[in-house]
């Protein structure tokens, strides 16, 4: 492999990394760094209802810029000449970008639930997080506030 061909597969790689970067979660398991060390406060309730939602994956550009990239490099190498590589590499940078922004999403998308949880104190709150642990109607849960406003459900 030719020495542009690597540096070509390494700002792929590298670009790669940098979209998987900016996924974050909705796990109600999942805790940021910045979460850790901090007060937060939780309130006793029953699971009254428990709905299968879908939680849409993200759009953060990573995904266009990655796919960008490699479909200009791919485009480059089509065709022999000048204007055929500029003109390749052109086409193949709109729809790699196209098919990046539809693969970021798709792979960031997940499987989520709606929880309806009446709280001790007769309130009800509906949170929808994760579908990564497992939820029956009835279930005795924590519902844990956060100051930043997240709420999670958890046994």
């Amino acid at each position: 492999m030719t020495r542009c061909a690597w540096v070509r597969v390494s700002a792929m790689v590298l670009l790669s990394l940098a979209a998987g970067a900016c996924v974050s979660s909705r796990s109600g398991q999942v805790y940021t760094r910045d979460d850790a060390l901090r007060a937060q406060s939780a309130e006793l309730g029953f699971v009254e209802r428990v709905s299968p939602v879908r939680i849409e994956g993200t759009r953060s550009g990573a995904g266009t810029v990655v796919g960008g990239v490699a479909g200009g490099v791919a485009g480059s190498t089509v065709g022999s000449g000048r204007t055929a590589g500029v003109l390749g590499a052109t086409v193949g940078a709109v729809v790699g970008g196209v098919v990046g922004t539809v693969a970021e999403e798709g792979i960031t998308r997940s499987n989520g639930l709606e929880l309806t949880v009446r709280l001790d104190s007769g309130r009800v709150l509906i949170v929808v997080q994760e579908d990564d642990e497992a939820f029956a109607i009835g279930d005795r849960v924590r519902v844990i506030s956060a100051p930043d406003g997240k709420v999670r459900v958890r046994h």
